[in-house]
């Protein structure tokens, strides 16, 4: 009978095309390595393998073990396929700016998925990065392949990613650009290809706002790709040249390439695509120029395709900015007052009544010194109203608020506030310490609408 592969067998050899749309007037040859045709759908397919190999021979993990990683996604479904043929549970644990679409992935694999917050350093408790070792440690015969220090990272990409680059275009390339993550990708491919053409450049891709070519380290969009600290599996002396990318820049770049050569890409692809542009623009004709193309554009489509959610977040016009809580709330339509609000004393009879007027789900309580003290919501009241009768209906408001709404400051522009509207229905806008209004979903939903 004749043999077939697994799944694994199939990690590699990605194929090489060129971009013919988007090749620059007088520029170098653009070629791409389209990495999301790897099973999993991304590079990080190559790194699965081998850490786990790596772990099972220094005997870190053992049969029925648990790999416990964060990940902004693509790893974790790397690991996952080989955990799924070798028995091994799964947790991953993510910053929370990562698509929904990478969430459900891991768990179609049978992982288990914890959330964490992208806005605090990595030495917080709270990080993904802390709270993966905390994990580690509490699970029995857990083991953690900490892809931002596991050496067969970066090895595994020296021993194929390269070759494979060689092989298909050898001593004609002449620049190589890339996203840079753990730095394994560009590590390992950069050594092996400057062995064989010392002058070969490399180019690393990298958002603004991280540590590699920022001096401000702050939050951005694009995911998986940066850092806010240096990883062990990055040799920062293989990249020549740093291109800063914003978030705007790398989303253009990926809805472009889609729309003009069929190609559907992630953001970090479309942040290195952006960079390959400008570098084979001042380079000349005869030259050739190599982007590497992490992952697929499908696990995205909540974001960077997504129109709604790129004119929340100010992706689309140069000149175009986001409203401000207070602007959202000062331009809300119709007859609802901008604070409509119920003080503690008053009976849940007077809430209930202001909720059915002016068709509102929520009231922040507000203390007769201006301070907000609670909330009640539609459907607090409505349970114990038919739990308890009328006698609900006498009792002061304070009894059955819950915690105060999320207070935003009325200068924040909605793709900022609009983290919170994740997590919240509504926020409370003030000014200062002044509460001045409430905003909604539905509110940003009507200005999505007339925008």
């Amino acid at each position: 009978m004749r043999e077939f592969p697994t799944i694994l067998d199939l990690v590699g050899g990605t194929p090489i095309v060129r971009l013919p749309k988007l090749q620059p007037s007088g520029g170098a040859r653009i070629l791409a390595k389209l990495e999301y045709l790897n099973p999993g759908g991304s590079i990080k397919d190559r790194i699965g393998l081998p850490m786990i190999e790596a772990a099972e021979r220094d005997g870190l993990l053992r049969p029925g073990g648990t790999i416990v990683e964060p990940t902004s996604g693509n790893t974790g479904v790397g690991l996952a396929q080989v955990a799924a043929q070798r028995g091994y549970r799964c947790v991953f644990v993510m910053p929370d700016k990562m698509s929904r679409e990478k969430i459900a992935l891991l768990r179609a694999f049978g992982a288990e998925v914890v959330v964490c917050p992208t806005e605090v350093e990595p030495e917080d408790p709270r990080s993904y990065y802390s709270v993966s070792l905390r994990l580690t440690a509490e699970t029995p015969g857990a083991f953690n392949p900490n892809q931002y220090g596991n050496p067969a990272n970066p090895q595994a990409h020296y021993e194929t990613t390269g070759p494979e680059i060689w092989e298909q275009v050898g001593d004609e390339l002449d620049v190589l650009v890339t996203g840079v993550g753990t730095g394994g990708t560009v590590t390992g491919t950069g050594h092996y290809l400057k062995e064989r053409k010392p002058s070969l450049q490399i180019v690393g891709a990298d958002p603004i706002g991280s540590i590699y070519s920022s001096e401000q380290v702050h939050s951005y969009l694009v995911e998986g790709v940066g850092e806010d600290f240096w990883p062990t599996t990055f040799d920062r002396d293989v990249v020549d040249r740093w291109i800063r990318v914003s978030d705007r820049e790398s989303f253009a770049a990926t809805r472009r390439i889609a729309r003009e050569e069929g190609i559907l890409i992630g953001a970090s692809g479309g942040m290195a695509l952006h960079a390959a542009l400008m570098v084979s623009a001042e380079m000349s004709p005869e030259q050739t120029l190599l982007v590497i193309l992490p992952d697929g554009g499908r696990p995205y489509l909540s974001k960077v395709f997504n129109d709604d959610w790129m004119l929340v977040h100010g992706m689309f016009d140069e000149t175009a900015r986001p409203p401000t809580a207070g602007e959202l709330v000062a331009a809300r339509s119709g007859d609802v007052p901008a604070l409509l609000s119920v003080a503690p004393e008053q009976p849940v009879a007077d809430a209930i009544a202001l909720l059915q007027r002016f068709a509102v789900s929520q009231l922040p309580v507000i203390g007769e010194g201006g301070e907000v003290v609670g909330c009640v919501h539609e459907r607090t009241l409505l349970d114990h109203a038919m739990r308890d009768g009328r006698g609900a209906l006498e009792a002061p408001t304070s009894e059955l608020m819950s915690e105060p709404l999320p207070i935003v400051q009325s200068v924040r522009r909605l793709d900022d506030v609009y983290h919170d509207l994740q997590s919240s229905p509504a926020v409370l806008v003030a000014d200062g310490n002044a509460p001045i209004g409430v905003l909604t979903r539905a509110d940003v939903l009507e200005w999505l609408a007339h925008a």
